[in-house]
């Protein structure tokens, strides 16, 4: 009898196992990066792509879905050599493992910006970012050096702007190339040049757009060194704004464009003039209050002085002395007019009580001629002495005949 085997466990269905090994893949591997070819490229009117990845030996099918192609910036195409980073699953209705890409790179650019991020990592640790070794710029340069090619469309942006905003400067251009495997020691011996013979006190290293392979002398470790031990300031204008490169970081200022590196170091004539002509007139008028000051102090000196003059303090005195005189004279005229009201008041008392006065009513005076003693009793005198009578007018001698 033939043998028969009979099913010892669980009979998958197509579908559940499929769904099973789906299960199974997406839990078994996290996110990967895989390297490879683009064929087959695929893009209908639902927005997803679809593509091979190949090397030389073999391929995988690979799915990418719009909500992650669409924020790529470029459109993949057959031939493309590429980084992706996917996810394993399987597509159950075909039972064919897949690769759920999420972001795709160009291989060479990846490998560019690999690079970029281990040398930028590499030289911040270094400290050739540090902010306290980049140097301050010249307000008005002496002389602008410009270390770029001499052929390119960035050497003539940037005269073009030098000439319009300060045509005064001087401009010398150290030519080197800016692109392929000898620009970057070119652009070291460049540097190296200018800074040996001092002719500008800042220097602009430029170059137009381009894309990062284009950009990779600037991202050059050599480079670097040279931008960070230079002793004139360096400039950096290197593509577009979006551009960074290593030397932007390492440089004492960095300018989106090479345009915009001019626009930096060389100051607008017509804003320097203009701010002249403003300082000059705050200037004008500061002077002229200063001076107005100086004017007031002067007088206010001047007449300190006059005042303190020997002239001056003469006259007061003699002004002080003829006061005095006229207040003394004064004085002494009132104290006359007053003694001679004294004068009058006592005379008046006087003549009241003068015996002249006296005499003047018809009395007279009788005096002892031996003595000149006033008689003032008979018992005074005896018979036959000699008096004096005075009179109103005139005396009389006498002799005293008899005494009663």
């Amino acid at each position: 009898m033939p043998m028969t085997h009979q099913p010892t466990g669980e009979i998958y269905s197509i579908s559940a196992l499929n769904r099973e090994v789906r299960y199974l893949l997406e839990n078994s591997f996290s996110t990967i990066w895989v390297e490879g070819e683009i064929s087959n490229f695929a893009a209908p009117h639902s927005g997803h792509w679809y593509f091979s990845l190949k090397d030389n030996s073999a391929q995988v099918r690979c799915a990418m879905f719009r909500p992650h192609n669409r924020l790529l910036t470029f459109t993949p195409n057959d031939g493309m050599h590429v980084l992706a980073k996917a996810r394993i699953s399987l597509y159950e209705g075909r039972g064919e493992y897949q690769l759920i890409v999420e972001f795709i790179e160009d291989a060479g650019k990846g490998k560019l910006q690999k690079a970029f991020e281990e040398l930028k990592k590499r030289l911040a640790e270094a400290g050739l970012f540090n902010a306290a070794h980049k140097k301050s710029l010249p307000p008005i340069p002496r002389c602008i050096g410009v270390i770029t090619s001499p052929t390119g469309a960035a050497i003539q942006d940037i005269l073009t702007i030098l000439q319009r905003r300060f045509p005064a400067i001087p401009v010398i251009i150290y030519p080197t190339l800016v692109q392929g495997d000898s620009a970057a020691p070119n652009i070291v011996k460049m540097i190296q040049i200018a800074n040996t013979r001092q002719e500008c006190d800042v220097l602009i290293l430029a170059r137009g757009g381009g894309s990062l392979e284009d950009l990779w002398p600037f991202n050059e470790e050599t480079v670097a060194y040279a931008v960070y031990h230079s002793e004139i300031p360096i400039v950096t204008g290197v593509g577009h704004e979006i551009d960074f490169t290593i030397v932007d970081f390492v440089s004492d200022l960095r300018a989106p464009t090479p345009s915009a590196a001019a626009e930096l170091i060389a100051p607008a004539m017509s804003d320097l003039l203009l701010s002249l002509k403003q300082k000059e007139y705050h200037l004008t008028r500061s002077m002229k209050q200063r001076l107005n000051q100086w004017q007031q102090q002067l007088g206010w000196i001047f007449k300190h002085l006059q005042q303190q003059h020997p002239k001056q303090r003469l006259r007061e005195r003699a002004q002080q002395l003829d006061l005095l005189t006229m207040e003394l004279q004064r004085h002494l005229i009132h104290t006359l007019h007053q003694h001679q009201n004294t004068l009058g008041k006592l005379a008046s008392k006087l003549d009241a009580l003068s015996p002249l006065a006296t005499l003047k009513r018809g009395y007279a005076i009788a005096t002892r001629t031996k003595d000149q003693q006033v008689l003032r009793n008979s018992n005074e005198v005896t018979q036959g002495d000699i008096i004096e009578v005075r009179l109103n007018e005139g005396l009389l001698d006498c002799v005293v005949d008899q005494v009663r």
